[in-house]
C-alpha cells in the first residue's frame, strides 16, 4: 500500500486555508480553483475505479462547500492510487491549485 499521508496533508492544509478565507477571497477565485481540483481527483479517482465508464462531474455545491469537496475528493483518489509517483502527482496538481488560488 503506498503512502498517501504527504497528499492527504496538503488537502487539508488546503481547505483549512480556504476554510479560514473571507468571502471575498472565495468569490475571487479561490473557491473555483478548488472545485476544479475537486472536479479533476474526483474523475481521476472515478477513471481508475470503473475504467471504461465515463466519469460523473463533481456539482458545484456552492463556495462555502469548496473545503469539503476537495477533501472528499482526495480522499477516495487517495484508496487507488499505487504507487509514489501517483502519489507525487496528485501532490503537485495540489499544491499549484493552492496557489493559483491565493490561500
Amino acid at each position: 500500500m503506498v503512502d498517501t499521508t504527504p497528499l492527504t496533508r496538503a488537502v487539508d492544509h488546503f481547505a483549512d486555508r480556504l476554510r479560514a478565507a473571507p468571502q471575498s477571497r472565495l468569490q475571487r477565485g479561490a473557491a473555483g480553483e478548488a472545485l476544479r481540483l475537486a472536479r479533476e481527483l474526483a474523475r481521476w479517482a472515478q477513471v481508475v475505479e470503473a475504467p471504461g465508464v465515463e466519469p460523473r462531474e463533481m456539482p458545484d455545491a456552492g463556495m462555502f462547500a469548496a473545503a469539503d469537496q476537495i477533501t472528499v475528493a482526495v480522499h477516495d483518489l487517495a484508496l487507488v492510487l499505487t504507487n509514489e509517483g501517483e502519489v507525487e502527482d496528485a501532490l503537485r496538481l495540489v499544491e499549484e491549485a493552492q496557489k493559483r488560488a491565493g490561500v
